[in-house]
């Protein structure tokens, strides 16, 4: 049966394809999970291979469905998919889902949501024709994400949304523009006295926003900046972290981004604004201050990714 897009209200579970065919734009599925695995498995048995563009799951995870979950992803797979989107979540426990060695070398997909899985592929990875990259409450190390960049020749955008496992962030591809950094929480880092260090020459659009629980991020190299956004909130697990180490490190981002066309500093770091004004610290002229709490955001819920929106 060919339909659009399917939505659980009672489990959360949300399953999107875009056939060219299509009797449905909207299917309630208000039923358990394991329900919703096999209406999916049944769904796809009557659908032959088309040409999609986009195909997308949205749904809590259980372990036992594991190769279900991957058959779906190999489907997509053969059906030349363009944008794939995974969104997993774990009530109370950490990602477990392993995906499919075969995603990891499919030259289909142009953007790639991956949210909630756990990232380990068993050799280079080759998204020959990938633009965009979000990842999601996944584990990276230094290795992992230089496999990415190398072997993404085409990739211009990446966000990393609550990632962790790692403290120093090389970019130096050429086709990488945009790098959006949202949360920091490393659930096996009681101290949150991490540094990270970013490299990054290339890059023209750069955001940090949300709450890091770490100690420090030092810019080494932004030095292509057009457009910089910190909109943030620093903590430790225990405490604040000081405001002395919240004020360099505001300062330190300002100082670094004095001759970029546009910088903008929102309102979770107003209080470290604030401090930095009474210490007689100058801003510069670039400097635009978003007096008002943004609500928007570009992770799980966003307008561009969502698996209800219609083309």
């Amino acid at each position: 049966m060919p339909f659009e897009q399917v939505y659980s209200p009672i489990d959360g579970s949300i399953f999107g394809l875009r056939f060219l065919l299509s009797f449905f734009t909207y299917i309630d599925f208000n039923h358990p999970l394991i329900d919703f695995v096999s209406f999916v498995d049944k769904t796809l048995i009557q659908c032959h291979r088309l040409k999609l563009k986009k195909f997308g799951v949205y749904t809590c995870y259980d372990i036992e469905f594991e190769s279900q979950f991957n058959r779906w992803i190999r489907y997509a797979i053969s059906c030349n998919v363009e944008e794939l989107i995974l969104k997993l979540w774990y009530p109370g426990s950490k990602a477990e889902f392993q995906l499919d060695q075969s995603l990891y070398i499919s030259s289909c997909f142009t953007d790639l949501t991956l949210a909630g899985c756990v990232f380990n592929p068993m050799g280079m990875i080759s998204w020959k024709n990938l633009r965009s990259l979000f990842i999601s409450d996944v584990i990276l190390n230094e290795v992992l994400i230089e496999n990415i960049l190398s072997r993404s020749p085409l990739l211009e955008n990446l966000v990393l949304d609550d990632y962790y496992g790692f403290s120093r962030l090389d970019i130096t591809s050429k086709s990488v523009k945009n790098l959006m950094l949202v949360g920091y929480m490393d659930p096996d880092d009681d101290s949150a006295n991490n540094i990270m260090r970013i490299n990054a020459p290339n890059i023209l659009s750069l955001t940090i926003k949300g709450c890091l629980l770490m100690w420090k991020i030092l810019l080494l190299n932004v030095s292509s900046l057009v457009e910089a956004n910190f909109d943030y909130e620093k903590f430790g697990y225990y405490e604040t972290t000081s405001e002395e180490a919240e004020d360099d490190m505001l300062k330190g981002f300002i100082v670094n981004c004095h001759n970029v066309k546009e910088l903008k500093i929102g309102f979770l770091c107003s209080k470290v604004l604030a401090r930095l004004e009474a210490k007689g610290f100058v801003f510069p002229s670039n400097m635009n201050f978003q007096s008002y709490c943004s609500v928007s955001s570009p992770s799980l819920y966003s307008d561009s990714d969502s698996l209800l929106d219609s083309d």
